[in-house]
């Protein structure tokens, strides 16, 4: 009788100013981005709207030898005055074979904690899509505002009020 232990694959989370972000890396960010938002939920938009240059982009890193180098989940996190007064977080992701293990969770509080070491005490406001506005809930978000339509998908306006 043989017993095989998978061990999960190595991952890494990595947050980085744009200009740290190598080329490669920005390829996998890219594609994980398209795969979901413009193919998976059939919304053709404009991606690349110059935010990412002024971001502080969060991912966690796959190593899985068969996927090669890819990304699971992403984030990008904006500074206050970029799309909001406040802090705001964003193009948050994860890929399609990695749902159901809590990584958007870990991703969400990832992109909390650099907000709060690049702008402590201060709030962080989201565009969440509706069908996750419960998942922000959970994380502590209220939800402000009625909801709108952002490229074709209801949206909702969220912060996170921070205590400093």
């Amino acid at each position: 009788f043989f017993c095989a232990v998978l061990l999960p694959a190595l991952m890494d989370w990595k947050v980085k100013p744009w200009k740290d972000v190598s080329r490669d890396e920005w390829h996998a960010v890219v594609r994980l981005r398209v795969d979901v938002f413009v193919l998976e939920q059939d919304c053709p938009y404009s991606d690349l709207d110059g935010k990412d240059l002024r971001a502080l982009h969060v991912w966690l890193e796959d190593h899985d030898v068969s996927k090669g180098h890819a990304v699971a989940a992403y984030a990008r996190v904006l500074a206050p005055g970029v799309s909001y007064r406040e802090p705001s977080i964003g193009r948050v992701v994860t890929r399609y074979d990695r749902r159901g293990e809590g990584l958007g969770r870990e991703l969400m509080r990832q992109c909390i904690d650099a907000c709060q070491r690049e702008w402590p005490g201060r709030d962080v406001r989201i565009s969440a899509q509706c069908y996750l506005e419960q998942f922000y809930l959970e994380l502590g978000f209220a939800t402000v505002g009625e909801p709108y339509l952002e490229d074709g998908i209801p949206h909702v306006e969220m912060v996170l009020s921070v205590v400093g």
